[in-house]
């Protein structure tokens, strides 16, 4: 049973535009925390966006100004607006869930299993 699935990555101009989704069910649905990571080949995944149930946002400092999180709950969807997209943006991303997330923990409940966001110059 899918709980968490990605889409919406593909391959994309330096300063251009993407915006991912990651449809949400089962158990993934009720957590408190849902949120956005990423893992470029060779480097260890990192926390990019996360939105709690009362709608509080938290950045990485790479993706702020820059990146928007969001959900909609009525479509149980996760969304990561991504602007002005750079060649070091370049990963797989993957959306999760937990009941107290953070950016800096990895250990999530539940992962999705990504999708490929690649940025070329």
């Amino acid at each position: 049973q899918d709980q968490l699935l990605e889409s919406g990555g593909g391959s994309v101009e330096s300063g251009g535009s993407l915006r991912l989704s990651c449809l949400v069910s089962g158990s993934a649905a009720n957590a408190n925390c849902w949120g956005w990571f990423r893992q470029a080949p060779g480097k260890e995944r990192q926390g990019v966006a996360t939105i709690d149930s009362d709608g509080a946002t938290n950045y990485a400092a790479s993706a702020k100004g820059r990146f928007t999180i969001s959900q909609d709950n009525a479509k149980n969807t996760l969304y990561l607006q991504m602007n002005s997209l750079k060649p070091e943006d370049t990963a797989m991303y993957y959306c999760a869930a937990d009941r107290l997330g953070s950016l800096l923990n990895m250990h999530w409940d539940y992962w999705g299993q990504g999708t490929q966001v690649t940025v070329t110059s």
